[in-house]
């Protein structure tokens, strides 16, 4: 799915091979940590992955982070309504245990675990609207807004590369 970057992308081909797999090395993540997530969702968790890590357009949301795992990290990246709004739809009734995935995992096993004590639930009971999603999983690296692709005023996690790249322009504007 991270083709869509391959004329200017600031990851490799490892990078992209990477972000799709179950329990990849980039952040020793497992996605089914609440038994096994569906495909129609997890293609949307693998697209952010490709976005964050293979786009050169997040220029203007980058942010200091002082954490042991990471210097920077990106805040109030504002993602297209119609994207948003699928990745809800598409993960519904996906299983998770945790509102924000950046911390308070169990990773004892050196994968994260949800921590004791935490109920799996479907996704439209933990996060009731496309905005909560959106804006919370990742603690705040994404902004939910009303702007629609094309608009030239919200990141697209999906495109069409044949058409360009439209978050070029998105980035400018921000900038």
């Amino acid at each position: 799915q991270c083709v869509l970057w391959r004329d200017n992308a600031c990851c490799s081909a490892n990078t992209s091979l990477e972000a799709h797999r179950d329990q990849s090395y980039l952040y020793n993540f497992n996605w089914d940590h609440c038994g096994a997530m569906p495909e129609k969702c997890k293609r949307h968790f693998i697209q952010d992955t490709c976005l964050y890590e293979c786009s050169p357009n997040l220029g203007p949301w980058i942010d200091q982070a002082d954490t042991s795992w990471r210097k920077e990290r990106i805040r109030d990246v504002p993602l297209c309504q119609e994207d948003c709004e699928q990745w809800w739809e598409d993960c519904q009734d996906a299983v998770t245990c945790k509102v924000n995935w950046h911390k308070g995992w169990n990773w004892t096993t050196g994968t994260n675990q949800c921590p004791k004590g935490a109920m799996c639930q479907k996704f439209k009971f933990v996060f009731p609207t496309a905005a909560a999603l959106c804006e919370q999983i990742w603690s705040g690296s994404y902004r939910y807004t009303a702007h629609h692709r094309g608009s030239g005023r919200c990141i697209q996690m999906w495109f069409d590369p044949t058409q360009g790249n439209p978050n070029v322009a998105v980035a400018q504007y921000y900038a």
